[in-house]
C-alpha cells in the first residue's frame, strides 16, 4: 500500500483535493499519508481498521466542537475502489510530532491541556456509542490476558514480577465504576498525542472510541507525566475520586504490560511500556 494508491483514490473520488501524497505512518490498522499541507489520507490495512474508521466518521464531527485540542476530524469519506477493498477517509492534518517522539516542554502545561481535553470528552455517552471489549470495561475483564502476557515477558526485562502482581491485584480489588458509560478516547498514550512548538496541541487516532469507565483514559497520567504533574492533570480532568484514580493506575499497568508483550513489533512503544511500568511501581511504592 503506497503513495500511488492513495493518490489514485483521492484523484478518483475527490479530484478537487488531489495533490502531493506521501506516506508518513504505517501501523497495524492504518496507513497514513500527507495530502498537501493541511490534510491526510487514512487507508485501513485490514477490516478491523475499516471498522474503526467508521467510528471516527460517525462520532468525531459531533465530539470535536467541545474538545479544546485539535483532533483529526474527517473532511471527506472514501469508498472501496480501484481494487482497494475498504472505506477510507481524508482528515485534517495536525502539524507536530507525537509525544512519543518529542515530549512537551512543560509537563504542567501538558497536564492541564490534557486534563481539560478529557474534561470535555468524558461525558455520558449515548446508548449507540461504539462497543469495545478491551477498553472501558471492568479491569477484571482483562485479568486473564494480563496474567498471560505477564507470564510471557522475557526474563531479561528484570521486572519485579511479584510487585507488579501486587499492584495489579490491588487495582482489581478497588470498587468498580458505577456511573453511566462515559465517552472515552480508548487509546490515549503518547503515540496518539501531538506536540507542536513544545506544547500539547492535538489528539489523534480515535479508532478505539468507546464508552465506559473513565479510568481507562486517565491511565495516560503514568504514561506521559512526571509524578509531581499528575495531581494537576487529575484536577483538570475533573477530579477523579480515589477509586477511579486507583483503577487508572491499574489500567496504566495493564497497557504497559501489553506494550512490553509486543516489544519485538515496535521498540519505541516497548520503551514506553517499560517507562510506564516503572512509573506505576514507583507510585505504588511511594503511596503504600
Amino acid at each position: 500500500m503506497g503513495d500511488e494508491l492513495a493518490a489514485a483514490l483521492v484523484g478518483h473520488q475527490h479530484p478537487d483535493l488531489a495533490g502531493p501524497v506521501r506516506l508518513v505512518a504505517s501501523g497495524w490498522d492504518n496507513a497514513v499519508f500527507r495530502l498537501g499541507e493541511q490534510l491526510c489520507v487514512r487507508l485501513p490495512r485490514r477490516q478491523l481498521g475499516a471498522d474503526l474508521v467508521a467510528h471516527e466518521l460517525r462520532w468525531l464531527p459531533e465530539l470535536a466542537p467541545r474538545l479544546p485540542l485539535a483532533v483529526p476530524t474527517p473532511v471527506r469519506a472514501g469508498a472501496p475502489a480501484l481494487g482497494y477493498p475498504w472505506a477510507w477517509t481524508i482528515c485534517r492534518w495536525i502539524p507536530g510530532d507525537t509525544a512519543l517522539q518529542r515530549r512537551p516542554a512543560d509537563a504542567w502545561a501538558a497536564a492541564d491541556a490534557l486534563g481539560r481535553f478529557l474534561a470535555g470528552l468524558h461525558r455520558p455517552a449515548p446508548a449507540d456509542a461504539p462497543a469495545n471489549p478491551y477498553r472501558g470495561v471492568p479491569l477484571a475483564d482483562r485479568a486473564g490476558t494480563f496474567d498471560e502476557r505477564l507470564g510471557q515477558l522475557p526474563s531479561d526485562l528484570a521486572l519485579d514480577v511479584a510487585l507488579v502482581r501486587r499492584v495489579w491485584d490491588g487495582a482489581l480489588a478497588v470498587e468498580q465504576w458505577a456511573g453511566p458509560p462515559i465517552w472515552l478516547h480508548g487509546d490515549l498514550h503518547p503515540g496518539n498525542l501531538v506536540v507542536g512548538d513544545g506544547r500539547l496541541v492535538g489528539v489523534i487516532d480515535f479508532g478505539d472510541l468507546t464508552a465506559g469507565d473513565p479510568a481507562t483514559d486517565l491511565a495516560v497520567a503514568w504514561m506521559l507525566l512526571p509524578p509531581e504533574a499528575r495531581p494537576w492533570f487529575r484536577e483538570a480532568a475533573g477530579g477523579a475520586d480515589d477509586a477511579t484514580w486507583a483503577r487508572a493506575r491499574g489500567w496504566a499497568l495493564n497497557l504497559a504490560v501489553a506494550l512490553l508483550a509486543h516489544s519485538s513489533d515496535d521498540p519505541p512503544m516497548a520503551r514506553l511500556g517499560r517507562r510506564t511500568v516503572d512509573a506505576v511501581l514507583a507510585d505504588a511504592t511511594a503511596s503504600s
